[in-house]
C-alpha cells in the first residue's frame, strides 16, 4: 500500500508545472485584479507580490491545487480589504498632517468614475464585479477564488449591477 501511495504521489509531482511557469502565466491577470481592488498600481504590485510569495513559500501544497491561480486571487482578494483599510489610514494621517490630498493614480474620467463606484460597493460585491469584467474568470472560477457557492457568486454580481446601474442613472 505505501508503494503505490509513493507512486501517486511521484506521478502527481510530475504533472504538477513549476512555480516559475505558473508566475509568468499569471502574474498579469494577477496584478490586473489587484489593481482594480486597490485602485493603486503600487499597491497592486504589493498585493500581487504578497499573494506570489504565499504561494512560492508553500508551492508544494498550492502547486497541488486543482488550481494554484485561484488560491492566489483569494489571497489578493482578502489582502485587498486590509490594503484598503490600511490606505485609508494612511490618507486620512497625511491630510492631517499636511492639508493636502493624496495623489491617486491617474485612470481616464470614466473609468476612474466607473471604478470608484465598484469599490464603493460591499467587498465581495466588487470582488466579484472585477474577477469577473477585469479578469474574464466564470462564475464558479469566482466561486473558487472568493470560497463560496456560485449562487452567492451570481447574488453578489446581480446585486453590483444593479446598484451601479442605479447609481450612474442617478448620476446622469
Amino acid at each position: 500500500m505505501a508503494i503505490e501511495t509513493d507512486q501517486l504521489s511521484t506521478e502527481r509531482s510530475v504533472f504538477r508545472e513549476d512555480f516559475s511557469t505558473f508566475y509568468a502565466r499569471e502574474v498579469r491577470s494577477v496584478v490586473g485584479l489587484a489593481y482594480i481592488l486597490s485602485g493603486s498600481r503600487s499597491g497592486a504590485e504589493d498585493l500581487a507580490q504578497d499573494a506570489f510569495l504565499a504561494a512560492f513559500r508553500d508551492w508544494e501544497k498550492v502547486g497541488s491545487f486543482d488550481s494554484p491561480g485561484a488560491w492566489v486571487r483569494r489571497v489578493v482578494s482578502r489582502r485587498s480589504v486590509s490594503f484598503l483599510r490600511r490606505r485609508a489610514a494612511a490618507a486620512k494621517a497625511l491630510f492631517r498632517l499636511r492639508g493636502e490630498s493624496v495623489v491617486v493614480p491617474e485612470l481616464t474620467a470614466e473609468s476612474d468614475h466607473i471604478w470608484r463606484a465598484v469599490r464603493s460597493l460591499p467587498k465581495r460585491q466588487a470582488q466579484s464585479i472585477a474577477l469577473r469584467f477585469v479578469d474574464g474568470r466564470s462564475i464558479n472560477e469566482i466561486a473558487e477564488i472568493l470560497d463560496c457557492s456560485e449562487n452567492t457568486v451570481k447574488t453578489h454580481l446581480r446585486r453590483a449591477k444593479d446598484t451601479l446601474a442605479r447609481r450612474l442613472r442617478e448620476e446622469r
